[in-house]
């Protein structure tokens, strides 16, 4: 049975074709927790596409198909996308592996704190979108001049829209983790997002705009942790310049 890739202590020489075996070794084990991962995810596809209809309106939980091999190749297409989802927290941990011992060890123990903190952050971006984002956006978006058009929700477009959204916001909830790295950087101070604060929400709106999801039920649930976010950044990247004496002290006024 083939080991595991070892993981470098930072510091440790190796040679060119050491380094490219050990990319090679991380890349099958990357391929099979995909492997994995889609295997699990096809043999409970359709619990999975039970649980994305759910925000559909009664009466349009069974979105259609309109080709022979739609409802084998959504169903492939979700099951790939829930596999990947599943497999992520490896992949991401194989490319941390290889890419670690070029970081000094106090470095790698910030690093994991950051990952920690953004796996929990995403966790919540995506149940924040999917129990209040979805079921208003498709509400309105269902309804809208419901009058003028027989409404029909196919299922390709439909998957499409949900994972499409639950990721955006996913990623809407990372903003903390993005304004700390530059904080930490040195790229941005606290001094400077407080002084820029109307810019910075100026700026998270029009980031709010350009999100997918075109209708403005959609834009305004994503504008508004945007925001919430945002002024939580300010006050964590304050903490943490109290906190780190090699970067430039906080004022004590509030943020």
């Amino acid at each position: 049975m083939a080991r595991l890739p070892r993981r470098l202590r930072h510091g440790e020489e190796a040679t060119l074709v050491e380094h490219l075996d050990e990319l090679r070794a991380r890349i099958f084990v990357s391929l099979g927790a995909l492997a994995v991962g889609f295997t699990i995810a096809f043999v409970l596809h359709h619990r999975i596409i039970h649980w994305l209809n759910r925000p559909l309106p009664a009466g349009k939980k069974h979105p259609i198909t309109l080709g022979v091999a739609e409802p084998f190749l959504t169903s492939m297409k979700v099951s790939l996308a829930v596999g990947l989802a599943i497999a992520l927290p490896i992949v991401l941990w194989q490319l941390w592996s290889f890419l670690a011992p070029a970081v000094e060890e106090h470095a790698q123990r910030m690093v994991a704190m950051f990952v920690l903190f953004a796996t929990g952050l995403l966790v919540a971006g995506i149940a924040f979108g999917y129990y209040l984002v979805l079921p208003q956006a498709i509400h309105f978006l269902t309804n809208f001049d419901d009058t003028l058009y027989n409404v029909q929700i196919r299922a390709s477009n439909y998957y499409s829209f949900v994972l499409t959204v639950l990721i955006a916001v996913g990623l809407v909830f990372e903003l903390p983790i993005f304004v700390l790295a530059l904080v930490r950087l040195g790229v941005l101070s606290t001094r400077t997002l407080r002084k820029n604060r109307r810019l910075g929400y100026f700026i998270v709106a029009i980031v709010a705009v350009l999100l997918p999801g075109i209708d403005p039920v959609t834009t305004t649930f994503e504008a508004i942790p945007l925001m919430v976010l945002y002024e939580g950044s300010i006050w964590l990247s304050v903490l943490m310049e109290r906190r780190s004496p090699q970067m430039e002290p906080a004022s004590l006024s509030e943020p």
